[in-house]
């Protein structure tokens, strides 16, 4: 079964939730309008991808954009969460990607279908290392930032998400239902862009943990 780091204790993982369109700025530049209430997905485990993998392009897409995203991994099974006790849930902190086959997405769109194709092929969940939550001070403020070859490329702070982490964890908790090992990839800020084999990534979460990866 596919699995994370915590503290270097391995977790394993149950699902994944990704949330969209939670930064203004992102939403912005793909023409997308903001949405009331959180855009939930969901990628296999199967697309899991630890630190220091190579990135698989799928051969059906020229355009596979990445998504550098905050991701918290559930310390303990939970429903019905209160936004007040929403933090108790989470056992670590992590930086990742989520990888997005854009023009296999925009098509997918057009016909009103799901958009599995596109954000759930392999390597399309990359993450980090966690940090336990205990170290994390301020979540509400937690900056990070993604390289390309070494020039920034994407960079953002938590608090601008549009709907923050306590509200996600009580959402998700009342919506679905978390189990402990779930991961949730919390939503990218602006500067989105396409990758090509080759690429070197460097991702960063305010100092405390990193990963690379590299487009094979």
């Amino acid at each position: 079964m596919p699995a994370v780091t915590l503290a270097g204790r391995e977790i394993t993982v149950s699902n994944i939730f990704c949330i969209g369109r939670n930064y203004a700025a992102h939403v912005a530049e793909l023409g997308n309008r903001p949405e009331p209430e959180p855009l939930v997905f969901l990628k296999p485990s199967s697309a899991l991808l630890g630190d220091g993998g190579a990135i698989r392009l799928p051969a059906y897409s020229q355009d596979v954009h990445h998504e550098t995203e905050v991701v918290l991994l559930v310390g303990r099974d939970a429903r019905d969460v209160s936004e007040a006790d929403a933090l108790a849930v989470i056992a670590g902190y992590g930086i990742g990607l989520d990888l997005t086959a854009r023009d296999t997405q925009s098509e997918l769109k057009a016909k009103g279908m799901p958009w599995t194709k596109a954000k759930g092929f392999a390597t399309a969940a990359c993450v980090s290392a966690f940090v336990p939550a205990t170290a994390v001070s301020q979540p509400s403020a937690l900056d990070f930032s993604l390289t390309v070859n070494g020039a920034l490329r994407q960079q953002g702070n938590t608090g601008m998400m549009l709907f923050p982490i306590p509200f996600l964890i009580s959402f998700l908790s009342r919506h679905y239902g978390l189990t402990a090992g779930d991961l949730i990839y919390t939503g990218t800020p602006e500067g989105v862009a396409r990758l090509v084999s080759g690429d070197q990534l460097q991702l960063d979460l305010h100092g405390q943990v990193s990963a690379r990866f590299t487009v094979a």
